[in-house]
């Protein structure tokens, strides 16, 4: 019988007006893998941030291994040996790995720092515990995402002592292709005797990887799914949200009309070359690649983040010239971008603000801003979208993610565009957040609106979209009607003449 590590019981936590936690508990076992998932806003960060000493929880108790812990602190949590990786990537770009690895805790000598010893051991770190071949003086700059996040990981081993480590959503900013990288370290942690706290929003790689599953809902533990039970995602998401979702993505109900978008022989000179698609009114249209592939350039292009070299884009049979993001929006095209938090939105501006910034004409007068217009306008993107809270004065720092990327697609919805163009729109958003997001990419189809959706995600190409192009080294190597495919056979399609090398798996 495996031993107890950690065990969290009755740990309640309130806030001004909210009861972030309300008598969870969680338990994790010795070399154990152990999900933890739950809604945005469900209590999952709270209890994190509880077990790394930055709130202390009003009632409730803590034990690690044999020692009671009447007050984590983030000291108390470092003695102990529990470490954390973060989704955010907190790496100096300009850093060799091995610099970044030992940052605040390097080694030293008579001679001052022991270069060649912190160079000696990062290499055999990332080697021999994470099975990752990268040099000790490459540069954080040069890395792919993954490697990345393989260095945050091997940050946390060169601490002596490392007991468990917490992971907080690692394969959010990821390649489908690149997550495997992730997943082979992890496993390769619990193979080394060290628990694993394995926080995320994709449920097949909870499924997957974890030994047990924690849910969190409404700050309370509502469910464990032990390894030897035999759930399915679908009973995972029903504990997770509290209700059956018989469908994940809506049903395709889209009356398609006249062609609004038409790209002909475009190519920027370098990532894409000889692209060529047309979006009716009432039809979505996905992007399917890997990383790497040229949709994300191809989606840049379109909305004027990046310069055309050959071909042309038009607009309702006009040919157009789109320089920048702005310019597309008068020609009716709008993005909803990829990183909300650095493209999307302003962290530091309200919901209200945020949801009418790029149409500020609509909501004045004589060119003056109405408050009483924009108090409307957002108040029905609010209601609409079901952004929580329901405060039109938050600032949208203090959103969840998946509320944070609703103020984003307000926004473009309060803008009336013909054209929608998403460039991955759920990376990090919960599965109830999805669900609303999915349902309001629908209605615009409905409404005759024509989407372009770009994302890494196969199954959510498959479930929203009616057409589908398959991008493979910047060219648009084959189109499929979704109801023609699998998932796999997509990701076939998607991976068609790229090595293994080239994937990074």
């Amino acid at each position: 019988m495996p031993k107890l590590l950690l065990e969290m019981s009755g740990i309640t936590k309130e806030f001004p007006g909210v009861l972030a936690l309300d008598n969870a508990s969680l338990n994790i076992y010795e070399a154990e893998i152990h999900g933890l998932v739950g809604e945005n806003g469900a209590g999952k960060s709270t209890i994190i941030k509880s077990l790394a000493g930055v709130y202390q929880h009003d009632s409730g108790s803590i034990q690690f291994g044999s020692k009671s812990v009447p007050q984590m602190t983030a000291a108390v949590a470092d003695e102990l040996g529990i470490r954390f990786v973060h989704q955010e990537l907190h790496l100096v770009p300009h850093f060799t790995v091995a610099e970044s690895m030992f940052m605040g805790q390097e080694l030293t000598g008579p001679g001052g720092l022991s270069v060649r010893q912190m160079r000696q051991q990062a290499a055999s770190t990332l080697y021999d515990s994470l099975g990752a071949d990268i040099s000790p003086t490459a540069l954080i700059r040069d890395l792919s995402p993954a490697e990345r996040k393989l260095i945050q990981v091997a940050r946390a081993l060169v601490r002596q002592g490392t007991r468990l480590i917490v992971f907080d959503e690692p394969t959010a900013p990821l390649a489908a292709a690149e997550v495997q990288q992730v997943i082979s370290a992890v496993k390769r942690l619990r193979e080394k005797g060290i628990s694993v706290l394995y926080v995320s929003h994709y449920v097949g790689e909870i499924t997957e990887l974890c030994d047990r599953v924690t849910v969190f809902r409404n700050g309370k533990d509502v469910g464990l799914i032990d390894k030897d039970t035999k759930r399915s995602g679908k009973e995972l998401i029903r504990l997770m949200v509290g209700r059956d979702l018989n469908q994940l993505f809506p049903s395709r109900e889209h009356l398609v009309g006249e062609v609004f978008l038409e790209v002909n022989s475009l190519g920027d000179g370098d990532k894409f070359t000889d692209v060529n698609f047309a979006i009716r009114g009432g039809e979505i249209i996905g992007l399917a690649g890997v990383l790497g592939s040229g949709c994300e350039e191809i989606v840049d292009a379109v909305v004027g983040l990046r310069k055309v070299k050959s071909g042309s884009i038009s607009v309702r049979s006009k040919k157009v010239r789109v320089g920048s993001p702005s310019a597309a929006l008068k020609k009716g095209i709008v993005l909803i971008p990829r990183d909300r938090r650095s493209d999307g939105l302003f962290l530091n501006l309200s919901v209200l603000e945020n949801i009418n910034i790029a149409t500020l004409q609509d909501v004045s007068t004589v060119g003056i801003v109405s408050h009483k217009l924009s108090e409307q306008r957002a108040r029905q993107m609010v209601d609409q979208l079901d952004i929580r809270p329901g405060e039109t004065g938050r600032q949208a720092r203090y959103l969840s993610g998946g509320n944070q990327q609703k103020v984003v697609l307000g926004r473009s919805l309060a803008a009336d565009a013909q054209i929608f163009v998403l460039d991955d729109p759920t990376v990090g958003v919960d599965i109830g957040a999805k669900t609303e997001i999915y349902r309001q990419v629908s209605d615009l189809a409905t409404a005759g609106k024509a989407v372009l959706i770009s994302s890494n995600d196969p199954a959510e190409i498959l479930g929203l979209c009616d057409r589908v192009l398959v991008i493979v080294r910047g060219k648009v190597v084959s189109e499929h009607r979704s109801q023609d495919l699998t998932k796999d056979s997509l990701i076939e399609k998607m991976t068609q003449s790229i090595t293994r090398e080239e994937l990074r798996v």
